[in-house]
């Protein structure tokens, strides 16, 4: 056999657990078809928070409106997606220097599966005892008329210029977080949902706070909405528009200023239409597919060894094994019903270093924060406070530490946090609403994990002031009941 290993995909779902092989004397081969890194470094979560910073802190400075705040911060989205490409740029070239530091061959290709043992990148062919399928998600498009006028996230993050008027279909974290930003930059956008609710997996009336911040922004939600068609409106009134607006975007400031600008027709006033089955019509002039994700198999050759799969990835037991014995999937591209989480392939990708190396029982997970980078942020942990509210075994407790310690809290009113606990008083569940709640939730998963007490958290002496402190300081009244 050429490897001991082979990883088809070079996100955090593979080389995470390939260097520790690597360490253990196993050859190991990574197959990449296009930037190292995958989704999250190149095109999803550096990228979204590079985007997002600037805006968070025009969010936060305005929470001193009339009390000592001067001017307005604009955000200059031309020198921002500058400098955002510069650093992205940079990833996958750090990465292939981390791979040959580590000793992980890498084969520039699309890695297509022969046969139980044999993986193909282009004209070459590589023998492995096991393979491990990391090829994770890719945005849903959907089957519609019009489709090709729909971007989806990996459009929107390189987009030149922000759109006057957006159209976003779907709710989820990619819907809800760019609606953020275009409420931010002061810009109007319809958000459509299938559904009765945004953001399903959060608390829903934090959900409904994001919701009520982004309408006074000039963004309007729409839902139980189902699209089903997107109309050109450039091409039906006037087929030479497209050719006078890439001609006037040749002449604009931005594109004299830097002629590697790229020049697309997407920032057309009212140059789409979308139209829903209910009758609901809107013109705007970018129209994003946010509804999902699906699993990025196609063409990989799962049908040469068997394989099948839905959209919610390929079926693997609690080893990461999929029906084939010696073919592995994880990431985001295994079903496994836990949530498809960077963080969540790094843990999977470092459990399946052990299982392969002999040394691992079942996979297990500890409780998983999740974040929604709306603005303000909603995150969740553990034990979800509607089912505390419906259960007999847990007591839900709201902490509004943002209404007590506004002072020391950038003038922030509104950070609150649902605690979840047990019946022993033990903290099992967390949902957070803040413009700091990335870390907050991480200190409840620390809390949650460890079970520590109430009374072990009362005995520890924290950094004040701090978001973390003054929601700890709150549970106080969990503990002592005042």
């Amino acid at each position: 056999m050429d490897y001991d290993v082979i990883y088809i995909g070079s996100g955090n779902a593979s080389w995470q657990g390939g260097r520790f092989l690597r360490k253990a004397g196993l050859k190991v081969l990574i197959v990449e078809e296009s930037l190292y890194g995958g989704t999250c470094a190149n095109r999803g979560c550096n990228s979204k928070a590079i985007v997002d910073a600037p805006y968070e802190i025009k969010a936060l400075g305005d929470n001193f409106e009339g009390i000592g705040k001067s001017g307005e911060f604009d955000v200059d989205w031309t020198e921002l997606m500058k400098y955002k490409r510069q650093r992205i740029a940079g990833m996958s070239i750090f990465l292939d220097g981390k791979f040959k530091e580590y000793g992980l061959d890498v084969a520039h290709g699309k890695g297509v599966i022969l046969d139980e043992h044999t993986v193909q990148v282009g004209e070459d062919t590589f023998t492995t005892e096991k393979i491990v399928i990391c090829t994770g998600l890719k945005p849903v498009i959907p089957d519609i008329p019009g489709k090709e006028y729909l971007h989806d996230s990996n459009d929107f993050l390189d987009i030149d210029a922000l759109p006057k008027h957006a159209i976003i279909i779907g709710a989820g974290f990619v819907g809800m977080e760019f609606a953020s930003i275009l409420g931010e930059a002061g810009l109007e956008a319809d958000v459509i949902i299938r559904g009765d609710m945004a953001l399903k997996y959060f608390h829903q009336p934090y959900v409904q706070n994001v919701i009520e911040i982004l309408k006074k922004k000039n963004i309007r939600f729409h839902f139980g909405q189902s699209v089903k068609e997107i109309i050109s409106n450039v091409e039906i009134d006037n087929p030479e528009a497209k050719v006078s607006n890439i001609e006037n975007a040749m002449n604009s400031d931005e594109y004299l200023r830097d002629p590697d600008t790229k020049i697309d027709n997407m920032a057309y006033e009212n140059g789409f239409t979308v139209n829903c089955d209910s009758g609901l019509s809107i013109t705007g002039d970018y129209v994003i597919a946010a509804i999902g994700r699906t699993a990025n198999v196609e063409d990989i050759g799962l049908e040469n060894v068997g394989l099948t799969y839905t959209s919610k990835g390929i079926k693997v037991n609690d080893h990461l094994q999929t029906d084939v014995k010696n073919i592995y999937a994880s990431g985001d591209v295994a079903d496994t019903g836990i949530a498809k989480l960077v963080t969540v392939a790094i843990h999977q990708s470092k459990y399946l270093a052990k299982e392969l190396l002999g040394k691992a029982d079942a996979i297990t997970y500890p409780a998983i924060p999740a974040v929604a980078y709306t603005i303000p942020r909603i995150a969740t942990v553990g034990v979800p406070a509607y089912v505390g509210e419906k259960s007999d075994e847990y007591d839900v407790h709201t902490i509004r530490y943002g209404r007590s310690y506004s002072a020391v809290l950038k003038n922030d009113m509104t950070s609150e946090a649902k605690v979840i606990v047990d019946k022993d008083l033990q903290i099992v569940g967390a949902e957070i609403y803040s413009p700091e709640a990335e870390n907050v939730v991480n200190m409840f998963a620390f809390i949650i994990n460890k079970k520590i007490s109430l009374e072990e958290l009362d005995h520890m002496i924290y950094a004040f002031p701090s978001s973390s402190s003054v929601c700890l300081y709150k549970l106080h009244k969990i503990h002592y009941k005042f």
